[in-house]
């Protein structure tokens, strides 16, 4: 059964259509990457995911139910998770304090109602062990790298317990090794049963990491193949026009 399906999705914007009947389906614990250029809708589609924007047409069905977003909330609160380029991260709090913004945990103390950072820092400790992360719960995220940051981001994730991870773009300006650190990351997820769709340029990232790639052209969804069903040169192909569908 799958975790997440769209039938026939459609979204406009005045005379620019961003999306034509796009069909996705995401399996539980799978890796799905999401290719095309600019322009090509990929963004829209999260959005509409991720509750930010609402379809003009068609379903999206979580777990065998048909649901309706009106709101970003709404998604998270139904278990979809973002994980944005710009990390939505604040460089002047700690990894700890980031991870539990807006969810913070709190104990009582006499008649008020105080931050409990001890028990988010040993949360935040282990949530950083099982992704096997070198960040520190008490480190500023200003000090740190951006594979780093990512951890934190994903970590979030983890707290909420999140079915489906969207990332838009991780490991795009951070250098080689933090790239590989992103990557591991992912497929930690993976091994804890998270479902995450991928968008990327980065073309051994999807081959890397992902079961599975879509490839998305002028607001259509021109092929759905296995990672091991096809090649580089296929998807640069489709990507581009050269290769009209597969």
């Amino acid at each position: 059964m799958s975790v997440l399906s769209l039938r026939n999705i459609e979204k406009s914007f005045g005379a620019v259509q961003a999306l034509r009947g796009v069909d996705l389906d995401l399996e539980p614990g799978e890796v799905l990457g999401l290719m095309g250029d600019n322009g090509a809708g990929k963004s829209t589609l999260v959005k509409v995911i991720s509750g930010n924007y609402p379809a003009d047409k068609g379903e999206i069905i979580l777990e065998n139910n048909e649901i309706t977003f009106e709101r970003p909330v709404d998604a998270r609160e139904s278990g979809i998770e973002v994980v944005y380029q710009d990390l939505a991260l604040c460089d002047n709090l700690t990894a700890a304090a980031n991870v539990f913004l807006g969810r913070e945990i709190k104990k009582r103390v006499g008649p008020f109602k105080v931050l409990d950072y001890q028990a988010m820092f040993k949360r935040s400790a282990e949530l950083f062990q099982e992704l096997k992360s070198d960040v520190r719960e008490t480190d500023l995220v200003k000090s740190m790298s951006g594979g780093q940051r990512q951890a934190v981001a994903i970590a979030r994730t983890r707290l909420s317990e999140a079915k489906i991870v969207l990332m838009d773009e991780p490991c795009a300006a951070i250098s080689v090794r933090q790239v590989a650190e992103v990557l591991e990351l992912i497929r930690t997820m993976k091994k804890h049963g998270q479902s995450v769709i991928l968008i990327s340029h980065r073309m051994p990232d999807i081959f890397a990491v992902c079961d599975r790639v879509i490839i998305m052209r002028r607001g259509e969804k021109v092929a759905d193949k296995a990672i091991s069903d096809t090649s580089p040169e296929e998807v640069t192909g489709l990507i581009t026009g050269a290769i009209e569908t597969a």
